[in-house]
């Protein structure tokens, strides 16, 4: 595997943005970009040999698209409870759409992306506790629609009342930071172009940002204002981790230092 020190990164990425549009290098993969400019690089997926190795992320995105970008999977506290599929999932799931075909008859899914700024439509929705220094999960029933969910509410209210979540699911300040600060310490940061010919996609990677020295603060802040998000994606035979996600655009809020490498 390629070892680069930081100068002959950028070189690397700038030869990268100068060859135009690269054919992606696994077609069918939804994190193509990435991983395509991995294959470019000659390196491991989520792997940046830097001399400082740990320090620094490789993250890339397409530009002009409104995915979320995945920051890193923390599932919540407290963990030996294991939240998501010993409580979420039987208390709060809805048959799985593929029960019964896909999957066996009694599939249940828990499937969420909630943010502090509004409700989804199922009333669920983040609560940040700045005193107790807490990021809570919190269930309201009266945001739920009922023109989409009646039948789901009456069944919730039979398998475990309509009250907040008790206990709820919780990601304490020092924890958060912890990961977030050992997945984003540092940055680098590049957005592509994307376009499809013949079938076949194709990526020009234009954009290179340098984020230095993540802000714990401003990951609050970012939380706070909905431009952060969690993800619950569970079901009842799998759950595929719960992911703090960031909306387009937005990653270098989260720095002290942004070097503009290339734009």
């Amino acid at each position: 595997m390629k070892i680069y020190t930081k100068e002959e990164l950028i070189r690397k990425l700038l030869e990268i943005r100068d060859m135009g549009w690269i054919p992606n290098a696994r077609p069918g993969n939804q994190g193509g970009v990435g991983n395509t400019l991995e294959d470019l690089l000659g390196i491991e997926e989520n792997n940046l040999p830097l001399p400082n190795a740990s320090e620094w992320e490789l993250k890339a995105q397409r530009a002009n698209q409104s995915s979320l970008t995945t920051l890193f999977h923390m599932e919540p506290s407290p963990r030996a409870l294991k939240f998501v599929p010993a409580i979420l999932l039987p208390k709060y799931g809805w048959k799985h759409e593929e029960a019964g075909k896909k999957y066996p008859e009694n599939e249940m899914s828990f499937r969420q992306t909630i943010n502090a700024v509004s409700r989804t439509d199922r009333g669920f929705g983040i609560v940040i506790d700045y005193e107790k220094r807490k990021i809570l999960v919190s269930f309201d029933y009266r945001a739920v629609d009922l023109s989409k969910h009646k039948e789901w509410l009456e069944s919730v209210k039979e398998r475990a009342g309509l009250g907040e979540l008790n206990p709820q699911p919780y990601w304490g300040f020092d924890d958060l930071h912890h990961k977030a600060a050992t997945k984003l310490l540092n940055c680098f940061y590049i957005k592509a172009d994307g376009k499809k010919e013949d079938g076949r996609e194709y990526y020009h990677y234009k954009e290179i940002y340098m984020l230095e020295t993540f802000d714990f603060d401003k990951f609050l802040n970012a939380l706070a204002k909905g431009i952060i998000l969690i993800d619950f994606d569970a079901r009842t035979g799998h759950n595929h981790g719960t992911k703090f996600r960031m909306r387009q655009d937005r990653l270098p809020d989260l720095y002290k230092k942004v070097t503009v490498i290339a734009k």
